[in-house]
């Protein structure tokens, strides 16, 4: 029974201490302006995230070895809201999955998870259609479309085109913010919620940060949370279990739900994560955390 413990506490123990971030930025290899691609090439054993904003990405590490990075090469900077974003696994043992679209500033994230014993290479490309880097897709042809029809009629059906567009990502927005919801209380139950206590909670900034106005102060709040929960991860990979900066995360967090504008289910499912950090907290050991 003894070995049975020590077996869960280190089991736990590899999770909660894969907080290691590797920051990367591209090289540009030029292109054109309405359109662009980046190339992503990293080497994983166990589970990592890519997280690309801009010109500018990072490798974390979830659980395993830390993982390691081969290729960034884009043809400019990824915008915030691009137009017709694709994501294309290219190789790789394990799955690839893209977790988060670049939305109102947010950057793209997209996990790996590799099952086998030993490290693998991946490779996986994201495509898109205009924008710029922090705005606006941009549009194909400046001043309206060419050839036949009047300017105010050509106008008048681009607006018609982006009513239904909004209407029609509001939408998708509704649903899947159900399903998260829906699928939240799941993702914390389980013989790996421990190993994956951190990557849920993290989980759950990226959701609510995906659907927050895209600048400002509820961004820097968001961002600056991020940032704590990363500092103590990389602290807990070392060895070191920071208290203090366990209370910079609680802190950082509360400051979004009381100053964010929110929604109410949002602001519970912080209100709920810091609840849950605070249990971590009194019972961290049982984490393997020392």
């Amino acid at each position: 029974m003894r070995g049975f413990f020590a077996v869960a506490t280190l089991a736990a123990t590899s999770g909660i201490m894969s907080g290691q971030n590797h920051e990367r930025r591209a090289t540009i290899r030029g292109g054109s302006p309405d359109r662009g691609k980046c190339t992503i090439e990293v080497v994983v054993d166990g589970a990592a995230e890519v997280e690309i904003r801009g010109d500018n990405a990072v490798l974390r590490n979830l659980s395993g070895r830390p993982p390691q990075w081969r290729r960034f090469e884009c043809t400019g900077p990824l915008p915030g809201n691009p137009a017709n974003f694709r994501f294309t696994g290219v190789d790789g043992r394990g799955r690839q999955t893209l977790i988060r679209e670049p939305r109102n500033g947010g950057g793209a994230v997209v996990r790996i998870e590799d099952p086998d014993n030993g490290s693998e290479g991946y490779t996986f490309d994201v495509t898109w259609n205009g924008g710029y880097p922090g705005g606006q897709a941009v549009p194909a042809y400046p001043g309206g479309q060419p050839g036949g029809g009047r300017r105010d009629d050509r106008d008048r059906g681009s607006r018609d085109d982006a009513d239904r567009g909004s209407r029609d990502d509001r939408d998708r927005a509704y649903r899947d913010d159900d399903v998260y919801h829906r699928d939240r209380d799941e993702r914390f139950r389980g013989e790996d919620m421990r190993r994956r206590f951190f990557e849920r909670i993290r989980e759950d900034l990226d959701h609510v940060q995906s659907g927050a106005f895209p600048f400002g102060a509820d961004q820097y709040r968001l961002a600056r949370t991020r940032q704590e929960l990363d500092e103590l991860q990389s602290k807990l990979a070392a060895g070191r279990y920071d208290e203090r900066e366990l209370d910079e995360v609680i802190a950082a967090m509360d400051r979004v739900v009381r100053d964010n504008r929110l929604s109410n289910r949002d602001r519970d499912v912080l209100t709920d994560d810091m609840n849950r950090l605070r249990a971590f907290r009194a019972k961290h050991e049982d984490y393997g955390a020392r």
